[in-house]
């Protein structure tokens, strides 16, 4: 009987943390890529060891926002499916916020 008590704490404490990652997750939010691209999630979906490591090895020249939004979004996507397990740029945005929603849900 003792561990059904300790077990049910566990869940409230699981499902008050969940809850508390949703409130943080309220509403429209700009996410910068570093929290996104963390090195776990880079090193385990390309070969290489950190976001900034992708941008430095993909030939294009990248010293602000400006020079992101001006390499055309097919020549990204193709260095994106290239270095990656991702067939774009998109897909590999939406499986990093996926992660970060479950970090920050505590799952």
């Amino acid at each position: 009987m003792m561990s059904n008590i300790r077990g049910f704490d566990e869940l409230q404490k699981k499902l008050k943390g969940m809850a508390d990652g949703a409130k943080v997750l309220e509403g429209e939010q700009q996410i910068s890529i570093p929290d996104l691209l963390t090195k776990d999630f880079v090193s385990e979906h390309t070969k290489f060891r950190d976001a900034q490591q992708i941008f430095d090895e993909s030939g294009f020249e990248i010293n602000n926002a400006e020079d992101f939004k001006a390499i055309p979004d097919a020549d990204w996507d193709k260095y994106i499916a290239q270095i990656s397990d991702f067939e774009s740029w998109s897909e590999m945005l939406k499986a990093a916020t996926a992660e970060y929603v479950k970090r920050k849900m505590g799952l």
